[in-house]
Formats: C-alpha cells, structure tokens, sequence
C-alpha cells in the first residue's frame, strides 16, 4: 500500500509525533537530562531555521511531540529531517525515527487548546512525573508561567492568548485546564486522528480546508461506492 502523502494546509496548526527507535533512556533510569537539554537546544534552532511556530512541545524518553503551524508545505518534513540528522551525529547511529512521523491538522478554536493539554500531560500520562509542570522538556511550565527565559522562542497560539488578557490570566487559566485534563472521548479523538495523519475538526472546517490540502483530509467510506438511481435501473 502507497503511504499517504504529507497532509499540509497553510495556516493550519499541526500535531505531530516522532518516536525513537533506540529510546534516550529506559523508565526505570534517572532522565537522560543531557540529551533532553540537547534535542530541546536543536528544537529551538530548526524551528527558526525552517519557519516553523511552534505553539507547544513535549520531549520525552521515547519520542517528540509537537503542536506547530509550519510555514510552508515542506517546513515541518524539512525540521524533523534536521532534527534528525543531529541526533544521527551527535546522540546515536544509524536511522532515529521508528518510521515517518504522524501529524493532524487541528481546527482552531476548537482543537488546539486540547492538543496543548494533551501533549503537556504526556509526561505524566508516562508516569516520568505527578504534575506536568515538573517537566522541564515539556511546555507546560512555560503555558502556565513557572519558566518563560529558556522558551522565548515559542510562538503562541492565538487560541492560548483567548485564555485571558494578561499573562497571568492566560497561565493561570491555563493551569486549570492542566487540571482538569481532557475527557476520554477528546483524548482517542485527538489520538485517533494523529494515529491516521487525518484533519480533526467539525464537517465545515474539514469541507473548508479540503479544497486546499494536499490530499484528502478524512478517511475514504468504506467499501464500494453507492451506485445512484440511475445506474441500477440501466443495469
């Protein structure tokens, strides 16, 4: 089977999600704070060198997470290929990504807050720490405003900036929705749709970016297609 091509549409924010083959370190070791410091440093600077804005992030022992809106159709391709081939040189040997990475592009005002929450509470989901905040490699401690320096790099989402009209209100909105977490139903949407590469909005943001993606948006039905009135009675 032909593997889909890349689903890019301008100005639409993607999730994306790249695992290791050799993960940094295994759970039960300390966290390989080195490395993490390192693919953190690299993130930041092929994120600018691509054009990519990236609006949230979550390193962890396995994999990389991110919620960005690339500049062009092939920023994002072009990141994870830098990215990549400094981890080749510097990390480990040989290919580092366990097949292509996976992306959804998420409408917004809908999906881009609950794409942030979800990638931020992936290090707890992990069981690395009890609260997202603690995790340096993630962009919950920069969302709810415990460590702004190291990450002015970020570009925020202007759904992020409707938390609230200062930064205080933004973060500590935002800190609530940390809390709460998302529903089941969010999470296996939000996960089903990055685990098919598909669109995951509501039927007019999906008829509305559909004439301008690069492929089609959602999954083809199932089956043959229904033959019309007309076509059954000639037959």
């Amino acid at each position: 089977m032909a593997r889909l091509a890349r689903l890019y549409v301008p100005d639409i924010p993607q999730l994306i999600q790249a695992r290791f083959i050799e993960p940094l370190a295994q759970l039960s070791d300390p966290s390989p704070v080195e490395p993490l410091n390192q693919l953190a440093a690299w993130l930041r600077e092929c994120a600018h060198e691509h054009q990519v804005n990236v609006h949230g992030w979550a390193l962890l022992y396995d994999r990389m997470v991110l919620l960005a809106t690339p500049s062009s159709r092939t920023g994002m391709a072009r990141l994870m290929q830098a990215i990549g081939r400094r981890i080749a040189t510097r990390l480990s040997s040989g290919r580092v990504f366990e097949g292509r990475y996976r992306s959804a592009l998420l409408q917004p005002e809908h999906w881009v807050l609950p794409a942030l929450v979800w990638l931020d509470t992936l290090p707890v989901q992990h069981g690395h720490v009890e609260q997202a905040e603690s995790w340096p490699w993630s962009s919950a401690c920069y969302h709810t405003g415990l460590n702004l320096k190291p990450h002015t790099w970020a570009n925020d989402h202007p759904d992020y900036w409707q938390l609230g009209n200062t930064p205080f209100d933004r973060q500590s909105a935002y800190r609530k929705r940390l809390a709460h977490g998302l529903d089941t139903s969010q999470r296996q949407r939000l996960e089903a749709a990055l685990f098919g590469q598909w669109a995951l909005g509501d039927e007019h943001f999906l008829h509305a970016i559909g004439a301008h993606a690069t492929r089609r948006v959602t999954p083809a039905p199932r089956g043959r297609p229904r033959k019309s009135p007309n076509s059954a009675s000639e037959n």
